[in-house]
Protein backbone atom coordinates (compact mmCIF):
# COMPACT_ATOMS: atom_id res chain seq x y z
CA UNK A 1 0.00 0.00 0.00
CA UNK A 2 2.76 2.46 0.84
CA UNK A 3 4.18 2.05 -2.66
CA UNK A 4 0.84 3.13 -4.14
CA UNK A 5 0.70 6.18 -1.88
CA UNK A 6 4.23 7.34 -2.65
CA UNK A 7 3.51 8.93 -6.06
CA UNK A 8 0.41 10.65 -4.72
CA UNK A 9 2.39 11.96 -1.76
CA UNK A 10 5.04 13.33 -4.14
CA UNK A 11 2.37 15.03 -6.23
CA UNK A 12 0.84 16.49 -3.07
CA UNK A 13 4.20 18.07 -2.15
CA UNK A 14 4.10 20.51 -5.09
CA UNK A 15 1.46 23.23 -5.53
CA UNK A 16 -1.04 23.12 -8.41
CA UNK A 17 -0.10 24.42 -11.85
CA UNK A 18 -2.70 27.21 -11.68
CA UNK A 19 -3.88 28.95 -8.48
CA UNK A 20 -5.75 32.12 -7.57
CA UNK A 21 -6.40 33.95 -4.28
CA UNK A 22 -9.79 35.24 -5.51
CA UNK A 23 -12.65 33.07 -4.13
CA UNK A 24 -14.75 33.74 -7.26
CA UNK A 25 -12.07 32.33 -9.55
CA UNK A 26 -12.44 28.66 -10.60
CA UNK A 27 -8.74 28.10 -9.73
CA UNK A 28 -9.25 29.13 -6.08
CA UNK A 29 -8.36 26.43 -3.49
CA UNK A 30 -8.54 27.46 0.16
CA UNK A 31 -6.83 24.28 1.44
CA UNK A 32 -3.77 24.95 -0.74
CA UNK A 33 -3.65 28.62 0.26
CA UNK A 34 -3.84 27.75 3.97
CA UNK A 35 -0.64 25.69 3.60
CA UNK A 36 1.13 28.74 2.18
CA UNK A 37 2.52 28.85 -1.34
CA UNK A 38 5.81 30.56 -2.10
CA UNK A 39 6.20 32.08 -5.58
CA UNK A 40 9.42 32.93 -7.41
CA UNK A 41 8.91 34.99 -10.59
CA UNK A 42 11.90 35.74 -12.84
CA UNK A 43 14.26 34.61 -10.08
CA UNK A 44 12.82 36.87 -7.34
CA UNK A 45 10.52 35.76 -4.55
CA UNK A 46 7.21 37.66 -4.71
CA UNK A 47 4.50 38.09 -2.07
CA UNK A 48 2.02 40.17 -4.11
CA UNK A 49 0.83 37.52 -6.60
CA UNK A 50 -2.96 37.32 -7.11
CA UNK A 51 -2.90 34.39 -9.57
CA UNK A 52 -0.28 32.30 -11.36
CA UNK A 53 0.10 29.63 -14.04
CA UNK A 54 3.35 27.70 -14.09
CA UNK A 55 2.83 25.89 -17.42
CA UNK A 56 1.77 29.07 -19.26
CA UNK A 57 4.50 31.18 -17.59
CA UNK A 58 2.56 34.14 -16.17
CA UNK A 59 1.47 35.80 -12.93
CA UNK A 60 -1.16 38.42 -12.12
CA UNK A 61 -0.35 41.24 -9.70
CA UNK A 62 -2.56 44.03 -8.42
CA UNK A 63 -2.18 47.35 -10.23
CA UNK A 64 -1.78 49.67 -7.25
CA UNK A 65 -4.99 50.47 -5.39
CA UNK A 66 -7.07 50.70 -8.56
CA UNK A 67 -10.38 48.80 -8.53
CA UNK A 68 -13.03 48.14 -11.16
CA UNK A 69 -16.68 49.24 -10.88
CA UNK A 70 -17.51 46.12 -8.85
CA UNK A 71 -14.75 46.79 -6.32
CA UNK A 72 -12.38 44.07 -7.57
CA UNK A 73 -8.69 44.97 -7.87
CA UNK A 74 -7.37 45.55 -11.37
CA UNK A 75 -4.51 43.21 -12.18
CA UNK A 76 -1.61 43.17 -14.61
CA UNK A 77 -0.51 39.97 -16.33
CA UNK A 78 3.27 39.58 -16.34
CA UNK A 79 4.98 36.82 -18.32
CA UNK A 80 8.12 34.94 -17.38
CA UNK A 81 9.35 31.82 -15.58
CA UNK A 82 7.26 30.91 -12.51
CA UNK A 83 8.22 28.56 -9.67
CA UNK A 84 5.98 27.54 -6.74
CA UNK A 85 6.47 25.55 -3.53
CA UNK A 86 4.72 24.93 -0.22
CA UNK A 87 6.20 27.13 2.47
CA UNK A 88 5.22 24.73 5.27
CA UNK A 89 7.73 22.13 3.98
CA UNK A 90 10.75 24.30 4.82
CA UNK A 91 13.78 25.40 2.80
CA UNK A 92 14.26 22.14 0.89
CA UNK A 93 10.66 21.83 -0.35
CA UNK A 94 10.06 20.42 -3.86
CA UNK A 95 9.62 23.23 -6.40
CA UNK A 96 7.05 23.09 -9.22
CA UNK A 97 8.36 24.73 -12.39
CA UNK A 98 7.82 24.49 -16.14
Amino acid sequence: MSEENTPAAGAADTPPDHLSVNPRNPHFDSEVLQRGVGIRFKGKQRHDIEEYSISEGWVRVQAGKTVDRKGNPLTLKLTGPVEAWYEDLGDDAPVAKA
